[in-house]
């Protein structure tokens, strides 16, 4: 682990007020400028006002290139960065911008531990009632979603692969300014957005990155063009800062897979680890896969990387792994064999398509807040989730359903919830007499 050391240097300090009018108009911050950004909200000296009016200005007049892989390597050592030299493993992480039924962590960090890669992944909240992958692991009776950083470092070594929370040692200066994004309004900048995924991303020891960014009605990213934008900048930051990076944009305009909430997802990903699935899940799984692998240098061509992950999903290594990750994490394995040992809910009803047609649109988003309302996220950190929740079965775009035909499957508990719980469901389907061309789940590829 290292941290920022800074050779001496003659640097006279602007005001805070220059520097927000400078970027207001339209200027363009040199490094020392953003270091003495990073290094002021790091101390306490940049008054919270200022650096609210600072964010909001980067969010109108956004940074350069140049700017935002300078943003990203200030925030990055403004923390620890974890050193992984010492493994000798290509160190290759996956990150997802966030999307409703998500479960795609959960498949291909074992199976890229199955292929010799190395997977060093540090978790955050998601945003807007998703369900983040450390919420769907703590399903598992006993799994530890927080380790120390010498905990973390020390179980990649043995075992090649760790999933957990954020460590706060790790680019602190993100987080203040997240907190500050949050309060108004910037989250969706994209250099913003890049510097704080890459400088946490790239702490962590990793030599390269495959991202999945979501584009849709179930993602924060709701325009195609910025989700391509997002894309763009990530990688090109990526490679300024020399490491591998690869980046696919994907369709979150309806759940990903057939399952929302935490046990009944990590239950897919399960079946997804025998080879089994939906169609949308193992297409993902296959090019996210192919990705990672080719990124390693495990797999030199498209076929070999093809055939590299299909053979781990099918020969039960990549299950292994899973169960070797969740033992390591002091998890109950037992779950993974058994799946049925996961909690069921008390009850279970069907959501009744309203008319004869085809499913031609879904809001992701409404069967996210519905999933919420039942009990399966949190409103505040210490709220416990109710990990037997949530909704299966779900019918796909272009499904054809019949009067009174099962939209989904909802798994509730508590019936004083299902009501409004209910409202979003029914609200989240529309239904049309002709078959809509659903959209490709993979819009583009950036590397």
């Amino acid at each position: 682990m290292t941290k920022r050391t800074l050779p001496p240097r003659r640097f006279i300090k602007p005001t805070f007020e220059f520097l927000i009018e400078k970027k207001r108009d339209g200027g363009e911050f040199n490094q020392e400028e953003i270091r003495y950004i990073i290094d002021s909200t790091l101390d306490g000296d940049l008054p919270e006002h200022q650096l609210s009016a600072l964010l909001m200005a980067i969010y109108f007049q956004q940074m350069s290139a140049q700017e935002t892989a300078e943003l990203t390597e200030e925030m990055m050592l403004s923390g620890e960065v974890i050193d992984l030299s010492h493994i000798a493993k290509p160190k290759i992480d996956k990150y997802s911008t966030g999307g409703v039924g998500d479960k795609t962590s959960l498949v291909l960090v074992p199976l890229a531990m199955a292929a010799g890669v190395l997977v060093p992944m540090m978790c955050d909240d998601e945003h807007d009632y998703i369900i983040n992958t450390l919420e769907k692991l703590a399903s598992v009776p006993g799994f530890k979603t927080k380790l120390t950083i010498a905990e973390f470092v020390s179980q990649l070594g043995k075992i090649g692969g760790a999933i957990v929370a954020q460590d706060e040692k790790l680019a602190p200066a993100d987080a203040k300014f997240f907190e500050t994004r949050k309060q108004t309004g910037t989250i969706p900048s994209l250099p913003l957005i890049t510097g704080s995924v890459l400088s946490k991303k790239l702490a962590e020891g990793s030599e390269g990155l495959v991202i999945d960014v979501k584009w849709g009605n179930g993602s924060f990213i709701k325009d195609l063009e910025q989700a391509k934008q997002l894309a763009r900048s990530m990688t090109r930051v990526g490679r300024s800062m020399k490491r591998r990076c690869v980046a696919l944009v994907t369709d979150m305009n309806q759940p990903l897979g057939d399952t929302v909430g935490t046990s009944l997802e990590l239950k897919e990903a399960i079946k997804l680890l025998k080879g089994e699935g939906t169609e949308d899940m193992q297409e993902l799984v296959l090019k996210l896969g192919m990705e990672i692998v080719r990124l390693a240098g495990v797999a030199g061509s498209t076929l070999s990387a093809k055939q590299t992950v299909q053979r781990h999903l099918t020969d039960g290594s990549a299950l292994e792994k899973l169960k070797e990750l969740v033992k390591a994490q002091g998890g109950d394995t037992s779950y993974i064999d058994h799946p049925e040992k996961f909690p069921e809910a008390k009850h279970i009803r069907k959501l009744p398509a309203p008319k004869r047609g085809y499913v031609h649109t879904i809001n992701a988003a409404m069967i996210a807040r519905g999933v919420h309302i039942l009990g399966g996220g949190r409103d505040k950190p210490k709220d416990k989730i109710d990990y037997a929740v949530g909704v299966s079965e779900i019918r796909k775009v272009g499904t054809q359903v019949k009067q009174g035909e099962p939209l989904m499957m909802i798994h509730y508990n508590d019936e004083s919830k299902l009501e409004q719980a209910l409202e979003y469901f029914k609200s989240a389907y529309r239904l049309a007499p002709k078959r809509p061309n659903p959209p490709p789940l993979v819009v583009e590829r950036v590397a």
